[in-house]
C-alpha cells in the first residue's frame, strides 16, 4: 500500500489550495473571539451563525504591521473598535500551514459595511417598535406644564449629570426642583439591562409615594459612537416607549440621535439642554401667568370704570327721578288736601242743613211726632204678645219638646224617644212608637208628625 507522510499531505493540500483559490476574497463574517498578542498581532475567530446556531468557523490573523493601521482607521470611520460580536466585511487571503492548518490572513476591512450594518440593525429596531404599535406611546403622554419632581437615570460619576444638576439648581429665576437619582450603567454590555432596572425602580416608587414624579430624565454625556449602542437596543427602547411617565432624553452630543431619543416624549441634545428645557418651561409658564395677571388687572380696571360711570349715571338719573316724583307727589297731596277740605266743607254744610230741617220740623209739630212714635211702639207690643208662647197655647195650640228642646222640622227622631207635649191646661209625657214620613219628605224639610192635641 502506497502511503505519504502527514507533512507531505499538508504540502499537497497547500499546493492544491494555492493553485485553485483566488488570491483574496471579500468575506462577510462576525468576530467571534478576538485577542491582541504581546507581539501586536491580532488573533480572531470568524464565525457565521443564525441565532444561536453556528454554521461556520475559521481562525484569522491580522499581523501587527497591518493591525495598527486597520484598527485605527476602522475606529475613525465607525466610532468604535474592532470587537467580538461585530459584523464585518473583510478581505482575506486563504493560508494553509503544514503545522497550524487552515487560516485566513486579513488584508483589509470595509468600514462602510459595518456602518451600514449598524444602521440596518438600528432600522430593524425602529421597524419592530412601529410594528408593535409602541413607537409613539410615550409622546402621547401629557407633560406637566411645570415639571418639578424629576427622576433622573444616569451614572452618578457622569460629567453630564453634574452639568444637569448645576444648571437646574443654579437657575436665575430661583425655581426649585426635586431631583432623585436612579443609578445605572450608561455604556457597555450591561448598560441596557441596568437602565431597564432603573425604570422599574422609578415605577415602583412612583406608585408608592404620595408625591409622584412629573417626568423621567435620561442623561449621558458625549463619547464614542459605540458607547451609545445601548440606547439603540430594542428592549430599552420598548420600555421607555411604554413607560407611564413622560421621558426626556439628553444623550451624547448634538450630532447623536439614538432610538431612545426617537421614542422618548421629548428629545434634547445634551444634559445641559434638558435642564434649560425644564427651566424655560417654568419661565414660560410664569410669563404666561404674569400676562394673565396683567390682562386681568386691565380688564378689572375697565370693568370698574364702566361700572363707576354706570353708577354715576344711575345716581344722576335717580336724583332727577326722586325730585320729579317728589314734585308729582306734592302736587297730588295738594290736590287731595284741597279735595278733602272742599268735601268736608260740603258734608258739614249738608249735615247742617239736615239738622236745620229736623229742627224746623220738631219745632213745628213735636206732639205729632210723639203720637206717631207711641203708635209704632204699641204695634210692636201687640206683635210680641201674639208670638208669646203662652198666648199661642191659649189659642189651642201645643208645643212638643225632645230632651228639653222644641222639635224643629229638621230634627232627627227615633222610636223610643221621650216626648213632652205642653198645652195651656196640662203637660203630657209620651214615648215615640212610630214615625210616618209624608210623601214629600224628600222634597221638603223633614218634619216630625205632630201628636194629637188634647182634643184629638
Amino acid at each position: 500500500m502506497q502511503h505519504v507522510s502527514l507533512y507531505e499531505l499538508n504540502q499537497q493540500i497547500k499546493s492544491v489550495l494555492s493553485s485553485q483559490l483566488e488570491p483574496t476574497y471579500w468575506v462577510v463574517a462576525e468576530i467571534g473571539e478576538m485577542r491582541v498578542g504581546q507581539n501586536g498581532h491580532c488573533y480572531l475567530d470568524l464565525i457565521e451563525k443564525n441565532g444561536d446556531y453556528l454554521y461556520a468557523k475559521i481562525r484569522a490573523t491580522i499581523w501587527s504591521n497591518a493591525y495598527r493601521g486597520l484598527g485605527a482607521w476602522f475606529e475613525s470611520i465607525t466610532g468604535e473598535q474592532l470587537r467580538p460580536g461585530l459584523k464585518i466585511l473583510t478581505q482575506v487571503e486563504v493560508k494553509f500551514h503544514h503545522l497550524y492548518g487552515l487560516s485566513l490572513n486579513i488584508k483589509d476591512i470595509d468600514a462602510q459595511f459595518t456602518l451600514g450594518e449598524r444602521a440596518l440593525k438600528r432600522q430593524e429596531v425602529i421597524n419592530q417598535l412601529l410594528e408593535d404599535g409602541v413607537f409613539e406611546m410615550n409622546k402621547g403622554l401629557a407633560l406637566p406644564v411645570v415639571p418639578q419632581k424629576i427622576a433622573v437615570i444616569s451614572s452618578p460619576t457622569a460629567a453630564g449629570l453634574g452639568d444637569f444638576i448645576d444648571q437646574l439648581q443654579g437657575n436665575g429665576y430661583g425655581y426649585q426642583y426635586q431631583v432623585q437619582l436612579y443609578k445605572a450603567k450608561m455604556q457597555g454590555n450591561d448598560a441596557e439591562e441596568s437602565i431597564i432596572q432603573a425604570l422599574h425602580q422609578i415605577f415602583q416608587h412612583h406608585e408608592q409615594q404620595n408625591n409622584r414624579f412629573d417626568a423621567v430624565v435620561i442623561i449621558r454625556g458625549g463619547g464614542a459612537q459605540v458607547d451609545l449602542d445601548c440606547f439603540d437596543g430594542y428592549d430599552v427602547a420598548a420600555h421607555i416607549a411604554q413607560f407611564p411617565l413622560p421621558v426626556i432624553s439628553g444623550i451624547g452630543h448634538e450630532r447623536d440621535e439614538t432610538v431612545v431619543d426617537l421614542v422618548a416624549h421629548t428629545r434634547m441634545k445634551t444634559p445641559t439642554a434638558v435642564a434649560e428645557f425644564l427651566i424655560n418651561r417654568a419661565a414660560q409658564f410664569e410669563g404666561a401667568l404674569d400676562e394673565l395677571a396683567r390682562r386681568m388687572i386691565q380688564v378689572s380696571e375697565q370693568i370698574l370704570n364702566n361700572q363707576q360711570y354706570r353708577l354715576e349715571r344711575l345716581q344722576s338719573s335717580l336724583k332727577l327721578s326722586v325730585v320729579s316724583q317728589n314734585i308729582r307727589q306734592q302736587h297730588y297731596l295738594d290736590q287731595k288736601q284741597q279735595q278733602l277740605k272742599q268735601g268736608a266743607f260740603r258734608r258739614l254744610q249738608y249735615r247742617q242743613d239736615q239738622l236745620n230741617t229736623f229742627l224746623t220740623v220738631l219745632q213745628k209739630n213735636p206732639q205729632r211726632q210723639v203720637r206717631e212714635q207711641y203708635q209704632r211702639l204699641k204695634s210692636i207690643q201687640t206683635l210680641m204678645e201674639m208670638v208669646d208662647p203662652e198666648m199661642v197655647l191659649r189659642r189651642g195650640f201645643s208645643i212638643t219638646y225632645v230632651e228639653g228642646k222644641p222639635i224643629k222640622p229638621t230634627a232627627t227622631l227615633k222610636t223610643g224617644d221621650q216626648i213632652v207635649t205642653k198645652t195651656a191646661e196640662a203637660t203630657y209625657l209620651s214615648s215615640l212608637q212610630q214615625i210616618i214620613k209624608s210623601e214629600n219628605a224628600q222634597k221638603e224639610v223633614r218634619r216630625t208628625p205632630e201628636l194629637p192635641d188634647r182634643d184629638g
